[in-house]
C-alpha cells in the first residue's frame, strides 16, 4: 500500500501525463479524447495544485457546446485512428467534430464549487452560466418525460454497459450495422469490457441518431431506446440547484430554475421502484423499471431527494463485499464484479454519493466510504474501476478521474469534504 504523499504525487503525474494542453483525455489509449464528465472531475483535480488549468479544463469543453445547447461526451480535438467509434461515424454537427449524445451534467455543480475555491475567478464563472444554462435547458426540452430525465443511448449514462439496459437492449434488432473492429479490447481484457453483443446494440442506436442528423425530436418518437436514468435525472437535478446559487450571485434570473427543480423533485418519483425498494431505470417504451439497484441509485442524497428511503440498500450492499459501492449489487444474478459497469467499484462515483450523504447529514456513512475509496486507491492505484470483492484494478490504468477525485476527495492530505465546506 503506498502512502498518501506518494499517491498525491502519482495522481498530480497522472493529470499531467494525460493532459493535452486545454484538456485531458482519460487515460492514453484506450480513450485519446476529451470526455464530458471525465474532463469536469479532472478540473477538480487541477484546481488541488493549477486553479487556471482547472477553470481551462472546463472551458475547453463547453468550445464544443452544438447550437442546440447539447455538449456533446465526446470531442474530437485530435483524430486517432486507434478508436472507434470515431467522428465520422457520429457525424457530430457541433464546431467541433464531436459525438451526437451528452452525458451526466455534472459540471454545474464542480463550477460552483470551483468558484467557492477561487472567489476571485467570478467573470469565468459568469461566461459559463449562459453556456450552462443552454444545455440545462436542452435536457429540460428534448430529455424530459414528466420531469424524470432520458438517454437515448447507454453512453450517455456514464454507465455504459450496467444490466439496466439489458431489458431495452432486448427489444433491438440491430439491423444494418456494418462489419467493425473493437479497439477497446486491445488496451483491457475483454472479460472486462462489454460484449459484442451488446456492442451491437451501441453502434445500432449510433447509426440511428447519425442518420438522423441527431435530430431530437425525430428521435424521440423513433428511437428504440428511450430510458429514463437516476444519472442523470439526479446530477441534472442537483446542478440545478446550483445553477441557482450562481443565478442569484450573478443577479441572474431564477423562475426557469425554480421550475426545472420543482418538475426534476416530481419527476424523481417516477424512478422510484416500491415493488424492489430502490430508484432504478425506467424503460419508457417498455412502461416498467428495470429492477437493478446500482450505484447511481445512490446518487438521490446528492440530489437532495428521497429522505431515508435508500440507506437500508445501502448498508446492505456496503456490507457485501470488502471495498463498495459496487455498480451493481452483487445480489443481483446479472452481477459481474470485473466487467464494465456490471460490479466494478468506481471512485468517481463514491465521490458524488458520499457528497450527498454528508449532505444529508448521514457523515458517518459518508467518512465510511472516504476511508473505504481511499484504502483501495492507495493499495490498488489509479485503475479505471476496480474488483469490489479483492479491489483488483480493472479496466485502463493511470487513470485521469480516479487521480482526480483521490487529490480532490480521497487524499487525506489534500481531499476536501464538500459537504463539510
Amino acid at each position: 500500500m503506498a502512502d498518501a504523499t506518494t499517491c498525491d504525487r502519482e495522481a498530480r503525474a497522472i493529470l499531467a501525463k494525460n493532459d493535452r494542453g486545454g484538456y485531458t483525455v482519460p487515460t492514453a489509449g484506450l480513450y485519446p479524447y476529451q470526455w464530458n464528465w471525465d474532463s469536469v472531475f479532472a478540473a477538480l483535480g487541477f484546481a488541488e495544485h493549477d486553479m487556471d488549468r482547472a477553470w481551462s479544463e472546463i472551458e475547453t469543453l463547453f468550445r464544443g457546446q452544438w447550437p442546440n445547447g447539447m455538449v456533446p461526451h465526446i470531442l474530437f480535438h485530435q483524430v486517432d485512428p486507434g478508436y472507434f467509434p470515431g467522428p465520422d461515424v457520429w457525424g457530430g454537427v457541433g464546431p467541433i467534430p464531436s459525438s451526437g449524445i451528452s452525458q451526466p451534467p455534472i459540471a454545474g455543480t464542480f463550477v460552483r464549487w470551483l468558484l467557492d475555491r477561487n472567489p476571485g475567478a467570478q467573470p469565468r464563472a459568469r461566461a459559463l452560466f449562459k453556456p450552462l444554462m443552454d444545455w440545462h435547458r436542452w435536457f429540460m426540452t428534448w430529455r424530459n418525460e414528466g420531469g424524470a430525465i432520458v438517454v437515448t443511448h447507454p453512453w450517455e449514462t456514464g454507465r455504459d454497459n450496467c444490466p439496466d439496459w439489458d431489458g431495452p437492449f432486448a427489444a433491438i434488432e440491430p439491423e444494418g450495422v456494418e462489419q467493425y473492429y473493437r479497439r477497446d479490447t486491445t488496451h483491457v481484457v475483454e472479460e472486462e469490457r462489454p460484449r459484442r453483443y451488446d456492442y451491437d446494440r451501441y453502434l445500432y442506436l449510433v447509426k440511428l441518431g447519425a442518420e438522423s442528423g441527431w435530430d431530437e425530436a425525430y428521435l424521440k418518437d423513433t428511437t428504440p431506446f428511450r430510458v429514463a436514468d437516476p444519472t442523470m435525472t439526479f446530477t441534472l437535478l442537483r446542478s440545478t440547484r446550483d445553477l441557482k446559487v450562481l443565478a442569484e450571485r450573478f443577479g441572474e434570473p431564477v423562475d426557469e430554475l425554480d421550475r426545472w427543480i420543482a418538475e426534476m423533485e416530481e419527476g424523481s418519483e417516477r424512478l422510484w421502484n416500491a415493488e424492489a425498494g430502490t430508484y432504478d431505470c425506467y424503460d419508457i417504451r417498455a412502461g416498467k423499471h428495470t429492477g437493478v439497484v446500482s450505484n447511481a441509485s445512490f446518487l438521490t442524497w446528492y440530489a437532495g431527494v428521497g429522505g431515508g428511503r435508500m440507506l437500508d440498500q445501502f448498508d446492505r450492499i456496503a456490507g457485501l463485499t470488502k471495498y463498495y459501492v459496487p455498480s451493481t449489487d452483487p445480489a443481483h444474478p446479472a452481477y459481474e464484479p470485473k466487467r464494465y459497469w456490471r460490479g466494478p467499484v468506481w471512485a468517481m462515483m463514491n465521490m458524488l454519493i458520499a457528497t450527498g450523504l454528508g449532505e444529508a447529514g448521514h457523515t458517518d456513512r459518508a467518512q465510511a466510504l472516504t476511508e473505504n475509496t481511499r484504502a483501495l486507491i492507495s493499495k490498488n492505484g489509479f485503475a479505471e474501476y476496480f474488483d469490489p470483492t479483492n479491489g483488483a484494478p480493472a479496466g485502463g490504468r493511470d487513470f485521469t478521474w480516479t487521480a482526480a477525485v483521490w487529490l480532490a476527495w480521497a487524499s487525506p492530505n489534500t481531499g476536501k469534504t464538500p459537504w463539510a465546506a
